[in-house]
């Protein structure tokens, strides 16, 4: 329950910052950086009198339908929660912030809008969950067509960002198109940081000391290999163990105390799944 409780929280965040950035940098400048809220703002040019707020509910609720339809119900909870919520609190910003363009500078709104934007996104996506929209056409076209998803989302939001420079100009629509190739590379930067964590490998006569100290004072997991130093020609063991980042400066600061003269590489890893980490799904 209370894991449930934390990943909603954290979907909740990220669409807020989503949120933010469509109405602040995005909606104002006319970026229509792909997706459904960028199709929402091209719609709201030829049809002024529904909101984009609107319009990218309605159009939410219809690539539900159809994907329902065309390729099951997997979407899961937490997505319909959070292609909902975007549209949402979208409306909730617009209604009680009544917001403005932070910028009219298009280089400056590209830039922080997908940069906000896809720190959203990558809280979202951390949680097994995602913003809904053209994921679901992408999804239809993988299925129908056999065209990779990555490539597929790639075709949707290039047909988007093509129709955002018919619409308002070609100058927006390179922005846009420069938005959309940044974005996923940010999202996966973004996502790599978060679960990012310290690798160590450790040669040390106080190995027992310091198997001791992982496993009870920063309760993570280790493993021993036997090993042979190539110059003394002694049996030795390596301590291999993953650990967070905050605790990886525990740990060296407690070897620094116990065994100085202590061995010790150190690799960064992006995702680690098992025991103590993230459940393998």
């Amino acid at each position: 329950m209370k894991k449930t409780v934390k990943e909603y929280v954290l979907i909740t965040i990220g669409i807020i910052l989503v949120a933010f950035a469509v109405e602040y940098f995005f909606i104002p400048n006319k970026i229509a950086e792909g997706g459904v809220t960028g199709i929402s703002i091209i719609l709201n040019h030829y049809i002024p009198d529904i909101s984009i707020e609107l319009l990218s509910l309605i159009l939410n609720i219809i690539l539900f339908v159809v994907g329902f339809l065309a390729i099951g119900g997997n979407f899961g909870v937490k997505t319909i929660y959070s292609a909902l919520g975007l549209s949402s609190f979208m409306w909730i910003i617009k209604s009680t912030l009544h917001p403005y363009s932070i910028t009219s500078d298009l280089l400056l709104a590209t830039l922080f809008g997908t940069l906000i934007s896809a720190t959203g996104m990558a809280i979202v996506f951390n949680q097994n969950a995602s913003t809904g929209g053209t994921d679901i056409i992408a999804k239809i076209i993988n299925k129908y067509f056999h065209l990779d998803i990555g490539k597929s989302l790639l075709s949707v939001d290039l047909v988007v960002t093509t129709l955002c420079g018919i619409t308002f100009g070609w100058d927006i629509g390179m922005y846009a198109l420069f938005s959309v190739l940044i974005n996923g590379t940010a999202i996966d930067k973004i996502i790599d940081g978060f679960n990012a964590c310290k690798q160590v490998m450790i040669v040390s006569e106080k190995n027992e000391d310091i198997m001791k100290f992982i496993m009870e004072e920063l309760e993570r997991g280790c493993t021993l290999f036997d090993g042979k130093g190539a110059y003394t020609g002694k049996d030795t063991y390596v301590l291999y163990s993953v650990v967070g980042r905050k605790e990886f400066i525990r740990l060296r600061n407690f070897i620094k105390e116990v065994d100085p003269k202590a061995f010790i590489t150190v690799n960064e890893v992006h995702e680690v799944l098992g025991e103590g980490f993230d459940d393998i799904v």
